[in-house]
């Protein structure tokens, strides 16, 4: 089970605020309110400091359990506003609306595309066809790796195709929009981890043991039992 030396609160308050602050459309001084009616007193700043500190680690152990995605992937980015400047978050899914991966840059060119595709990739393995609007960025990445692969990848950019990653977008946004700004790129890129860990244990790609017979929640506790102590 998750644990963490030196925290003042046990590991299963801590556990139940960063899981509803990244599921659900929430502020952390909404998390405080919700936690002092059930008789724990703990402030907002506490708050984020354990959904930094703990969403990333939760959501690269859910990549050592994550379901296979498919072959053919949509790809898109969206906006994030990180102190007041819009910052762009990349994402894929699978032509079942499976979430492929994720990646918030600074910058929407070229090389931010690079990085995503490089990440998705490794993680993934390489896809058979990449859907995507008309972004010329992208459009040069995906050219720049398949001139260095055998087999080419093949992209399609038509946008009506690439409806279903813009549709999951909203999932995202949905949360975000309550946390009104993130005030670090650092902090932003540790909360959207967790937003889109869960998401992604909603779409039911978390392979554990029984795990489709538990709830949202307890796949939720159930990953965190796969964290060394720390």
């Amino acid at each position: 089970m998750l644990a963490a030396k030196g925290m003042r609160f046990p590991i299963d308050v801590i556990l139940v605020c960063i899981r509803w602050y990244a599921a659900y459309p929430l502020s952390y001084r909404h998390l405080e309110e919700m936690m002092e009616e059930r008789g724990v007193f703990v402030d907002h700043s506490s708050i984020n400091r354990w959904a930094i500190r703990f969403l990333p680690l939760l959501e690269k152990v859910f990549c050592k359990y994550k379901r296979p995605v498919g072959g053919s992937w949509r790809m898109d980015e969206t906006y994030i506003k990180v102190k007041g400047v819009w910052k762009y978050l990349y994402r894929a899914v699978d032509k079942e609306g499976k979430t492929v991966d994720f990646l918030l840059t600074a910058q929407r060119d070229k090389a931010a595309a690079m990085r995503f595709f490089d990440k998705a990739m490794q993680a993934n393995d390489v896809p058979e066809k990449v859907t995507m609007d008309k972004s010329g960025s992208n459009k040069a990445a995906i050219d720049e790796i398949n001139a260095r692969s055998e087999t080419p990848i093949i992209v399609r950019q038509v946008k009506y195709l690439n409806n279903i990653v813009e549709q999951d977008h909203r999932a995202i946004k949905r949360v975000t929009k309550p946390m009104l700004n993130f005030k670090s790129f650092c902090a932003a890129k540790c909360v959207l981890a967790g937003i889109e860990l869960m998401h992604m244990i909603r779409k039911g790609q978390l392979m554990l043991q029984g795990c489709r017979e538990m709830s949202f929640a307890d796949q939720f506790y159930a990953l965190a039992g796969k964290i060394r102590p720390i």
